[in-house]
């Protein structure tokens, strides 16, 4: 099979890897540049565990084509953090209690980045509706809706 060559702009770094056309961008973030924040879950676009912002947009990474990506901006959550920190949403999210086993943490997190981005006060339709596609088998989502509320709110700590 042959390669492709891709640059795109990982959680602000410049980054190249030669990759399979059939290549998941999942993988590609996971196996080549060791950002293992964003999970495989169900591999089939259902669980929100991979998710990742393309161009500020939420993606699901296992079903995202790596090759799809040159020459734009991926971020996953580790590219999240402030200034080598968590950020206000991720601070909200442990002083809520929205982090159990921490599986679908990730994907939560970069949805609900997107929809802050979007809607900076939403409300909780609003955080239900971003949120929709992300599955969290430990917290029954109230602690996760309240850490994307206090976020918004300025809550972070």
């Amino acid at each position: 099979m042959s390669l492709v060559e891709i640059r795109f702009t990982l959680n602000g770094r410049e980054v190249r890897a030669e990759v399979p056309p059939t290549m998941a961008l999942l993988e590609v973030v996971r196996e080549r540049f060791q950002q293992s924040g964003s999970k495989l879950g169900c591999g089939e676009g259902e669980c929100g565990a991979c998710a990742m912002l393309l161009d500020g947009e939420p993606v699901l990474g296992c079903l995202t084509p790596a090759v799809d990506v040159d020459g734009r901006e991926v971020r996953t959550v580790e590219g999240l953090r402030e200034q080598g920190h968590l950020g206000a949403l991720q601070q909200a999210f442990v002083a809520e209690g929205a982090i159990q086993c921490g599986f679908c943490t990730p994907g939560m997190l970069v949805a609900a980045t997107a929809l802050l981005a979007e809607h900076p006060h939403p409300t909780r339709a609003e955080v239900r509706r971003g949120l929709e596609g992300n599955l969290c088998r430990c917290t029954g989502y109230v602690a996760i809706f309240e850490g994307v509320e206090r976020a918004a709110a300025g809550g972070g700590k």
